[in-house]
């Protein structure tokens, strides 16, 4: 998706959003994708929203930091009928002596804390701080 010209990554993306209306695991596959975005050190300010680019800037401009990737994977479910209703929170967090942490929550799966799959909230570890929390309204 992230290798290919602007029109092509719209149309992969809207391919990507039809799948996860019926994956079994569209939170893995949501990692997944995600996991292959270009990186960059910094794109993004997190703590300015008003910096944010909104679903189709991000599309555009295909450069994906830590915050933009967790950024990326909000949009790509708010824009389905299966996530319309649920709650989506952007959580800045810090764990011990490590770097920000940049985490999505829907509902009570949180993606972002490890690479590879989503945890439930819960499971998350109990010195994890969130220093700034994001309510994201709804997008469809």
């Amino acid at each position: 998706m992230f290798h290919k010209n602007y029109e092509q990554r719209l149309k992969s993306w809207s391919c990507l959003r039809q799948t996860l209306e019926t994956a079994d695991d569209p939170f893995s596959e949501l990692l997944v994708t995600y996991n292959q975005a270009p990186y960059v050190s910094i794109h993004t300010d997190p703590w300015s929203k008003e910096s944010w680019p909104d679903p189709w800037q991000l599309i555009l401009e295909n450069q994906y930091d830590e915050f933009c990737r967790v950024l990326g994977m909000c949009y790509s479910l708010q824009l389905t009928e299966r996530f319309k209703g649920s709650n989506f929170e952007i959580h800045i967090s810090t764990l011990g002596s490590l770097s920000y942490l940049y985490l999505l929550f829907v509902d009570n799966i949180v993606l972002g804390f490890e690479d590879d799959k989503p945890i439930l909230k819960e499971d998350l570890p109990v010195d994890l701080k969130s220093q700034t929390v994001y309510c994201m309204p709804m997008l469809n």
